[in-house]
């Protein structure tokens, strides 16, 4: 995809009438960071990118939009919300609006096919972060790191994201505007972070888990950055009656990511937003990529391909498998 393609697309929509803004990526405060960007008019379309480095999941932001009422003497701006989506995160929106959590009459989806992001924290291990100007673009075996008047080549493997390694949809499952020519979905391979734990006896299974939740700071990044969680009264959060202790222990750290990651069974797009932003570095994804294994394997369901349909919870059929349930 051609950057002055993107921008020229941006701006068209930022000036559209029914447009309020256009939700995109730009470059961040230095170095490998790329931030949010709200785009209200074609000029600031001139600050968008798409490149290796856009990991985050701007789909959270359409249910995180004004909330009436408005200040006396202003009026609701009911405007369209337009927002740039990988294939991942377009997955979140056609979830978004099975669940109508938001309308299809209140978004522009501007699809772009992606190889593929970086995981950030290879990114910067392996290539230490830098106070000046940076970029990544992809190319045919991978990607090309620009620092300065330095190019370095790096092969796809050595920093592609997990998610990116096992994902099934690169490109958009919806949009009112694609972006380039689609990208070649490659082979599936193997959940060998699942797989690991599968391996391992029931014992060892909650030793590892034990040790990851004690991790646990309850910050709640998971859940805030998860365009699934979106209610605006968390149960998880309630006192009367109290479903979860405010204490940080084990206990209640362990009830805590168990409930959310049930919440999310049927739900999660695997997006591998709630990983990115631990800063416990727990590895939320497995668990919840494993739920979303069962569903599929079992029931035939994946959410978020297609908007149409009915949320999983509501979707029994008669002759649903039930022989592996106890």
């Amino acid at each position: 995809m051609e950057l002055e393609q993107l921008q020229k697309t941006a701006a068209e929509v930022a000036d559209r009438e029914d447009v309020k803004y256009v939700i995109g990526w730009k470059k961040g405060s230095y170095g490998y960071r790329v931030a949010p960007g709200f785009i209200e008019d074609a000029a600031g379309a001139a600050e968008l990118i798409f490149s290796p480095l856009c990991t985050a999941n701007l789909a959270t932001y359409l249910t995180l939009v004004e909330k009436l009422p408005v200040p006396r003497g202003q009026e609701a701006d009911d405007r369209k919300v337009a927002v740039m989506v990988k294939g991942c995160d377009s997955r979140a929106v056609a979830q978004l609006l099975v669940e109508k959590g938001i309308g299809r009459e209140e978004v522009v989806v501007i699809g772009c096919p992606c190889p593929g992001v970086v995981d950030p924290e290879l990114l910067a291990e392996k290539y230490p972060e830098t106070e000046e100007t940076v970029e990544i673009k992809w190319t045919e075996d991978g990607f090309l790191l620009v620092r300065g008047e330095e190019e370095i080549e790096i092969s796809r493997d050595e920093l592609l994201a997990e998610k990116c390694r096992l994902c099934r949809y690169p490109n958009p499952v919806i949009s009112d505007v694609m972006l380039g020519e689609p990208v070649e979905t490659r082979e599936l391979v193997e959940d060998e972070g699942v797989a690991e734990i599968e391996n391992r006896d029931v014992d060892e299974r909650a030793a590892y888990w034990e040790e990851q939740f004690a991790k646990c700071v309850r910050c709640y990044s998971c859940r805030n950055v998860c365009p699934l969680c979106y209610c605006q009264d968390c149960i998880l959060d309630r006192l009367n009656p109290t479903w979860v202790n405010r204490a940080v222990n084990f206990s209640e750290n362990t009830a805590f990511n168990i409930a959310r990651a049930f919440h999310l069974a049927g739900r999660c797009i695997e997006c591998g937003e709630c990983e990115r932003v631990c800063p416990a570095n727990i590895p939320l994804g497995r668990l919840n990529r494993k739920l979303a294994r069962e569903v599929r394997d079992k029931y035939g369901f994946e959410p978020g391909v297609d908007p149409e349909a009915e949320p999983f919870q509501a979707s029994f059929k008669p002759d649903d498998p039930e022989d592996f349930i106890l």
